[in-house]
């Protein structure tokens, strides 16, 4: 491949951009008009723009993405994640346009995007899977029954569903139908797929997955695990890898399992198998992500790969460079999601400008971004600003390096979550490593943080009174008889 193009904007697309230009290969980024400025449009080679700012005009017109792609001799697109990441049908007219797709056949994303065909799929491997119904929900006194005897609580789930839509928990039988409704009428919403089925629900759920890398002649790894239990709304805020809770053994095991889920469907590329696991370290297959995940840094730090490259690679036809042997764990990495969002009042999008923005540096300390100072947050996409990484020896110093940047990295003009980084890293139960998804219900409330930055701001102060009283000591003027200079010279 000579030139790419990547389809996506912010802080993934210049990520992947550094890649390929490392790679020896041009660069083509998209834009919508609210992203004419970005960052990324300017590190490419070249650049066009998609039509105006909302995704629907821009960033999902696969269409128009592939005809610019003829037009520039494109040789492969790079979708990166989210936007047009998973949609098979547009991955289909890729290859049909004769571009190369950077990530897996149409018919693996297809199985592996829905969650019903994704479970029929692996049930041949034996892996283990949380008890419930593996179809759509059609026989509602059946459902019910089952339910029953899974035991309550129970939780109804969109077969197409992500980031926490489409799904209901549900106490009681006297609730099933009620939001059996709420939630298909919620998948209907987003995904235009109204099907749902239940499973058991696990009370104490941690939420483990596992990457994995695929070629095109049956080769596939897994680089290990990440820990993604720090949550709100269902979705991740804090990752790290390795799980602190994870033995060897439990590590090779669920590292098997999911390269056998890859094998179960054929896959070819990037991808990352998710469980749950229980508090008695249970592990169930949730899902397989067919694209390159937000969180996928900290497996590079560990790792020493880079993924997109292994990426480009395999799409272009070359074989893995090495074998589940030759990969180990190298250290600790901690990942947090820069949001413009405010902790304070139920993590809100926080729209506005960047008056003031300050990266931290040092060494095992990575931003990936794509904003600089003066820019606004548009109110079109995801609010995310940056993913703040860091890498550490042991657990212990990568959590100190965090604390530490989480400190140095200035962001004024718009709330965002790295108070909220600042209390997960300093809780007790997180530095124990004994969390799951619940944490943020069960320990964060905003009052903390408000605590917490008056306590600081009440330190800030007293040091800035001592400061002050040191230097008037040190500039006192000292006593002199003579008033005038001219005396001096007398």
């Amino acid at each position: 491949m000579k030139k790419i193009l990547v389809a996506n904007r912010g802080e993934i697309a210049l990520r992947i951009m550094q890649t390929i230009r490392r790679m020896g290969i041009k660069s083509v980024a998209v834009f919508s008009e609210a992203d004419r400025n970005s960052p990324h449009v300017l590190f490419a080679d070249e650049a066009v723009c998609l039509g105006a700012a909302p995704s629907s005009q821009s960033y999902l017109n696969g269409d128009k993405i592939i005809a610019f792609c003829k037009q520039l001799n494109v040789d492969g697109i790079h979708p990166g994640y989210g936007f047009l990441s998973e949609n098979a049908i547009f991955c289909q007219k890729v290859q049909d346009a004769g571009i190369i797709f950077i990530g897996p056949d149409p018919a693996a994303m297809r199985i592996m995007g829905s969650k019903l065909a994704a479970k029929e799929c692996v049930k041949q491997y034996n892996i283990p899977m949380v008890p419930g119904i593996d179809k759509a929900i059609e026989d509602i006194p059946f459902s019910k029954k089952t339910a029953a005897a899974i035991g309550y609580p129970i939780l109804i789930k969109a077969s197409a569903g992500g980031g926490g839509r489409g799904m209901r928990i549900v106490e009681r039988e006297a609730d099933f139908e009620e939001q059996m409704q709420r939630a298909v009428s919620e998948a209907n919403a987003s995904f235009g797929d109204g099907a749902v089925f239940i499973e058991k629900y696990v009370a104490s759920p941690r939420h483990i997955e596992i990457q994995i890398l695929a070629d095109k002649y049956g080769n596939v790894v897994h680089l290990f695990e990440r820990e993604c239990s720090i949550q709100r709304r269902h979705q991740k805020v804090v990752e790290e890898s390795p799980s602190a809770i994870l033995t060897p053994a439990l590590r090779t095991k669920m590292g098997d399992a999911a390269v056998m889920v890859a094998k179960a469907c054929n896959y070819i590329s990037t991808g990352t198998v998710e469980f749950l696991m229980d508090e008695n370290l249970n592990f169930y297959f949730l899902e397989m992500n067919t694209r390159l995940q937000v969180e996928h840094p900290v497996t590079e730090m560990i790792t020493g790969l880079d993924l997109v490259e292994e990426q480009i690679k395999i799409a272009r036809g070359e074989p893995l460079g090495f074998t589940q042997d030759d990969i180990s764990i190298n250290g600790h990495a901690f990942e947090l999601r820069v949001y413009a969002e405010d902790p304070l009042n139920d993590f809100l999008p926080s729209i506005g400008t960047l008056v003031k923005y300050v990266k931290p540096t040092g060494d095992g300390i990575r931003v990936d971004d794509g904003y600089e100072e003066g820019m606004t947050i548009p109110i079109y996409y995801d609010p995310m600003i940056a993913k703040l990484i860091t890498h550490g020896k042991d657990r212990t110093e990568a959590l100190q390096k965090m604390k530490q940047a989480i400190k140095e990295y200035i962001i004024e003009g718009v709330c965002t979550t790295l108070p909220f980084g600042s209390f997960v890293f300093e809780q007790e139960g997180f530095l124990a490593g004994k969390f799951d998804t619940h944490f943020v219900k069960d320990f964060y409330t905003p009052e903390k943080i408000k605590t917490t930055q008056q306590s600081n701001a009440a330190i800030a102060a007293m040091v800035a009174v001592k400061y002050w009283m040191e230097q008037q000591t040190i500039t006192q003027p000292v006593e002199n008889k003579f008033t005038s200079w001219k005396k001096r010279l007398v």
